[in-house]
């Protein structure tokens, strides 16, 4: 199924043909205001025809296309402001298995199109079709740079917020598994240069993915087993386009995606107590980030689900951080777009100053459970089931920005389409795993019963 909305293009391989990837770089380079375009992409071997033909419509439409190779996707956000590019595009499906793959957008700023943006370029898109083969071909040029991924990481190591002396001093043993994804290399790379010993899992660019890619508890028991086995600190996995990162305690046992941010963000506003900082997040994250705002004297502020969103309004409060409860961090002084890299130094930042085992440090934290559950979309419009949803959930308040967040005091549920599959999300937070799936269950029946 082919999906083209706000997180990009995603579709099985046998959609993404020649003449579908060529109307859209076509479509993309006249909506660029110079003539520099960088091109990334993820480990997918079917990625490679992909960008050939990407590749080869981008020159002919007149640009200079620099093409990076594999590379994570905050690499290439990184790379387009580094290079002062008209914008960048990566070829990958983020966490979506084969035989998907996909595109993702990236402006002059180095984040992604917006929603106007985007459908600007879907009807261009469209518009062209297969008429690209009778334009004018133009003298572009293509060339390769194979340093990106050396300068993403010496630009993380450079953050003020990082003191590698502490973090080389704890001698943290980290095992990586890269789900032999983009960030192959990157990661193990950055930590080495911080003083880590890691063990490699899953870290090979020639390889399929050994399992389920998306970076879930449930996905992640060779990570855990690894981790025990080496007697390391902590674990990290991260998805096939790099930009999120799942942990795993000493203890063996994978800590919520959520607390991703949690972690990283309490390191920050640390540094800044009782300013009021702005930490920006969307509808779905833990309440957890709430609480550390607190602590600290910040104010959370909430978006609709999408990394642009929390992108452009972080530009727009000027935030301290900002992220996503995917496992996905956003750091204004590295580059607005969620990183890996970055959050994986913020957080051996947080434990080397905390001098505190993950396990020990997790005990600290506000505690909440969150479930994801997802139900089959078919013909169903969730915009035309708000008064059957709000008589079933009877909250103490309604967001409406983004699908349907029904609130009450210590817990939630939020009901939205998936942008990147044909599914409803339902998310429940809780302070206990059973409060969380009561509140969830009724919603989960509801929609089975409508399927």
């Amino acid at each position: 199924m082919l999906i083209e909305s706000l997180s990009g293009v995603r579709g099985y391989e046998s959609e993404l043909n020649d003449d579908f990837i060529s109307a859209y770089a076509y479509a993309f380079a006249e909506l660029s205001e110079n003539e520099k375009i960088l091109v990334g992409r993820d480990t997918r071997q079917n990625g490679i025809p992909i960008k050939s033909a990407l590749l080869n419509a981008l020159q002919n439409a007149g640009k200079t296309v620099i093409d990076l190779g594999i590379c994570p996707t905050p690499t290439v956000q990184f790379a387009v402001e580094d290079h002062e590019a008209a914008g960048g595009i990566v070829i990958t499906a983020s966490h979506n298995p084969l035989p998907w793959n996909g595109l993702k957008f990236i402006g002059s700023d180095g984040i992604f199109l917006d929603a106007d943006e985007m459908n600007r370029l879907k009807n261009r898109r469209r518009e062209i079709g297969t008429q690209y083969i009778r334009y004018e071909k133009k003298n572009g040029t293509i060339e390769t740079y194979s340093r990106v991924v050396d300068d993403h990481i010496e630009s993380v190591l450079a953050l003020a917020y990082l003191d590698d002396d502490v973090i080389q001093n704890a001698r943290f043993k980290v095992v990586v598994d890269a789900v032999n994804g983009a960030a192959y290399r990157a990661i193990p790379e950055l930590l080495r240069r911080l003083g880590c010993e890691v063990v490699e899992i899953n870290c090979h660019h020639d390889q399929p993915f050994p399992r389920n890619p998306e970076p879930l508890p449930e996905n992640l028991l060779e990570l855990n087993k690894a981790v025990l086995d080496n007697k390391a600190d902590l674990g990290f996995a991260i998805d096939p386009d790099g930009d999120r990162l799942a942990i795993v305690s000493d203890l063996g046992k994978p800590i919520s995606e959520e607390y991703t941010l949690v972690l990283a963000a309490k390191l920050v506003l640390s540094k800044f107590p009782n300013l009021d900082q702005k930490v920006v997040t969307n509808l779905s994250t833990t309440m957890a980030v709430d609480d550390i705002a607190k602590k600290y004297g910040a104010t959370v502020i909430r978006t609709a689900i999408g990394e642009i969103n929390v992108a452009k309004k972080m530009r727009e409060v000027d935030a301290a951080i900002g992220g996503e409860g995917n496992g996905g961090v956003l750091l204004p002084e590295a580059h607005l777009g969620r990183d890996s890299l970055v959050a994986a130094a913020l957080i051996l930042q947080l434990l080397a100053e905390e001098g505190k085992k993950l396990s020990e440090l997790m005990k600290e934290l506000p505690q909440y459970t969150m479930i994801k559950k997802k139900v089959q979309r078919g013909d169903l419009v969730l915009a035309d089931l708000r008064e059957e949803l709000e008589r079933l959930a009877k909250p103490d308040s309604l967001d409406t920005r983004d699908g349907f967040k029904f609130i009450w005091k210590d817990r939630w549920v939020h009901l939205r389409p998936s942008n990147t599959e044909p599914i409803i999300r339902i998310y429940a937070e809780a302070p206990t795993l059973v409060a969380a799936e009561l509140v969830a269950q009724p919603f989960i029946d509801y929609f089975n019963q409508k399927s």
